[in-house]
């Protein structure tokens, strides 16, 4: 890997090295300018842009902006051919999230966080962000006139990105929740600590000093709350000795009797236990909140694209729906600056206390932001041998490498959020995580681009 990585390296290029180091690294400055905008209109100490219209806007980027810009792109990018070619876009997710699990055992080993940080500092490491983010990344990189990926730059990155975006919301809704709940020995402080911030809560004016953090990915989190939501719900199910209460949680035990001093019974019973278990716990997971605005949009996209009558009824200069696209594309335009003044403005509120140790949180960021991208190298590179990959697309490419390349996921802060499971901690990893990023996401950037021989 690392022979090819010098030898793509030393391939003959049309601009100075002084050049294409420039043109690498202008893309993250365009989105870094926009952030700071975004940090300077909602910093405490200017106060231009009170908090609750960062929040308002990112309900608009979540409900509008974000699924216009999938709607348009990936419709007109997806067919039926490049549905089959594409299906190593998600199992690509699916392996970026194995590799960064495994880092995240290898953090837990070295760095021993607190014992209740212990799950929380796995997903920390394994589940990147694979939407926003991404979305702008490819939009400010092909917002250029060299066009580095083609005419069809924006178009095919967006749909590469988008076509992503629906494995990475269905693990987040299921493994990530489950994950998240808080540890069962220490529930009830997280519960103590819990009424505090409700009492807290409603002396303010309706929600609007949660961090934006919270609601930064996915609006209207505290409408999602469940009763069990921020209980240690599988904890309590499958822990057959523990004596604490199940007041809290849904009353499953009350079914299966106690056969302790006859053994024969619990062999006989001990299936229908597990798997009535199991069917709690489904019954409790939130797939409801799976279809939401951006992968109702993805669904739609693709059901569009792939036949050709509609996608020609919808799409092209003389379709007959041509206005409605038209209008889509506009309100498109306003999601990437919209994501960063939305990271501008969550930055601007600066990092939370955390009890996660500075050993652990300087473990998790050099593992998801510097470690697991030259892993990622190294799984494409091998796919590529493997001639899995889409010939001769480095956009394709590209974004496959940027799937192992970003922070952890603002989304995992909502999650937290709602789990009522390492909410400062969360808060605080992924504002250090994105002022990190600015330098391994250039850096990384910089070897994609030799990879591509285009700097």
């Amino acid at each position: 890997m690392l022979r090819l990585l010098s030898e793509v390296a030393m391939v003959g290029n049309t601009k100075s090295p002084e050049q294409g180091l420039i043109s690498t690294v202008l893309p993250l400055l365009k989105l870094l300018s926009l952030a700071i905008f975004g940090l300077i209109l909602g910093h405490k100490k200017t106060q231009i842009v009170p908090k609750e219209t960062f929040k308002l806007l990112s309900k608009l980027v979540f409900a509008l902006f974000l699924p216009c810009l999938i709607f348009i792109h990936l419709g007109q990018s997806i067919t039926l051919d490049n549905f089959v070619h594409w299906w190593f876009i998600p199992v690509n997710v699916l392996l970026s999230t194995l590799v960064g699990f495994v880092l995240g055992v290898l953090v837990v080993i070295i760095c021993r966080p607190p014992q209740e940080f212990t799950r929380f500092t796995i997903i920390m490491t394994a589940f990147g962000n694979t939407g926003n983010l991404h979305l702008a990344i490819v939009g400010s990189i092909c917002h250029s006139i060299d066009q580095p990926f083609g005419p069809d730059c924006k178009r095919n990155g967006v749909a590469y990105v988008s076509f992503a975006q629906w494995v990475a919301v269905i693990l987040v809704y299921t493994l990530v929740y489950h994950m998240m709940e808080p540890p069962m020995e220490y529930y009830e402080v997280a519960d103590e600590r819990e009424k505090v911030e409700e009492e807290r809560g409603q002396q303010e004016d309706n929600g609007v000093s949660r961090p934006l953090l919270v609601e930064a990915e996915w609006p209207g989190i505290e409408d999602k709350e469940t009763e069990n939501s921020k209980t240690a719900l599988v904890a309590r199910i499958f822990n057959s000795v523990s004596n604490l209460s199940v007041a809290n949680g849904p009353d499953v035990e009350n079914d299966i009797h106690d056969t302790a001093d006859d053994p024969e019974p619990i062999r006989c019973l001990a299936a229908p236990k597990v798997i009535k278990k199991m069917r709690t716990v489904a019954e409790q997971t939130p797939v409801q909140h799976i279809l939401q605005p951006p992968t109702i949009a993805s669904l739609f996209a693709i059901l569009v694209g792939m036949v050709p009558h509609l996608k020609a009824f919808t799409f092209g200069y003389d379709a007959p729906l041509s206005f409605i696209t038209d209008s889509l594309e506009i309100l498109a335009g306003a999601m990437v600056p919209s994501v960063m003044l939305i990271l501008g403005g969550m930055l601007a509120e600066g990092p939370n206390e955390s009890k996660l140790g500075l050993r652990t949180m300087i473990g998790i960021s050099v593992a998801r932001l510097f470690v697991l991208p030259l892993l990622g190298i190294g799984v494409v590179t091998l796919a590529n041998k493997m001639n899995i990959l889409v010939e001769g697309d480095h956009m394709y490419t590209f974004v496959l490498l940027l799937q192992y390349t970003t922070p952890s996921a603002i989304l995992l802060g909502a999650i937290a959020s709602l789990r009522g499971y390492a909410v400062s901690e969360a808060s605080a990893l992924i504002f250090w995580q994105h002022l990190l990023a600015l330098i391994s996401l250039s850096l990384y950037i910089v070897v994609y681009f030799k990879m591509f021989s285009f700097s």
